[in-house]
């Protein structure tokens, strides 16, 4: 995203605002004129897209892992806890996070290291990783 203070440039990937004397060429450089006083063009880096290859943890983990969560929080009956859900945003500070992972060792038999544990932030991230862990235990 590029802002310029004053003349009111702004641009996304999908919607470009523009001011009266700037104008886009192509999709990757920006001219800017103001005052008749014209601006070095812009050249946009392409974006690159994300790919991201997961394999979806077993709806019964996920739900024992939503189990989990709302009993180590103490969620009130009635909450809602889904796979999206994210810890922080269901109130866990890093603490609750810890004991989030300790129940979970402890209902699955698994042991999380340190580092995969810190880097679980949601509840679809824990079950993911805990199936993950559960097949190279098998195997």
């Amino acid at each position: 995203m590029a802002s310029i203070t004053g003349t009111s440039l702004s641009m996304t990937s999908f919607n470009r605002t523009l001011v009266p004397g700037t104008r886009i060429s192509n999709p990757n450089s920006v001219s800017l004129s103001i005052k008749g006083r014209t601006f070095p063009s812009i050249t946009l880096q392409p974006r690159v897209p994300r790919f991201q290859v997961t394999c979806a943890a077993k709806p019964e983990t996920v739900e024992k892992v939503c189990h989990i969560v709302k009993k180590q929080l103490a969620l009130p009956e009635g909450s809602s806890v889904t796979g999206e859900s994210k810890f922080a945003a269901l109130g866990a500070d890093s603490l609750d996070t810890v004991e989030i992972v300790m129940g979970l060792e402890e209902e699955f038999g698994i042991s999380v290291e340190e580092e995969s544990a810190q880097s679980i932030t949601t509840v679809q991230e824990a079950a993911d990783m805990i199936d993950k862990l559960l097949e190279s235990k098998s195997a």
